[in-house]
């Protein structure tokens, strides 16, 4: 009877251990994907960063890097449409500061307007 306890146990023992394993080699999986979507997000973010280095002006540069910092959704647009137009050929040159306030002033929502009364 104590042995059949015994084999019971052992028995359990050796499971639990195989699930523990099982639960390693999984969760170390996930890791590497997860390891590996990252460094693909930094390659990407990394070429985006050059592309967008050649075809701006420093002015530019900063300015869209402002707007990135008030209006993550905004310099998004703006990026991905000055990336899209370099890739299609249709920048003969860099975008300087002026030429992308002209581009934000048609990406941009309207401004809405305070006004304030006192009565």
């Amino acid at each position: 009877m104590a042995q059949s306890d015994d084999s019971e146990l052992a028995e359990l023992r050796r499971r639990r251990m195989q699930q523990l394993q099982e639960m390693q080699a999984s969760e170390a999986v996930n890791a590497q994907a997860f390891a590996a979507q990252e460094a693909e997000m930094r390659r990407r973010d990394a070429e985006r960063t050059e592309v967008l280095r050649r075809i701006l002006t420093p002015e530019a540069r900063e300015r869209l890097g402002r707007i990135r910092l008030a209006k993550p959704d905004v310099a998004a647009g703006v990026e991905q449409q000055l990336i899209a137009l370099a890739a299609s050929g249709r920048l003969p040159r860099a975008v300087d500061d002026a030429t992308l306030r002209s581009l934000l002033e048609r990406i941009a929502p309207d401004r809405r307007e305070i006004r304030i009364t006192r009565r």
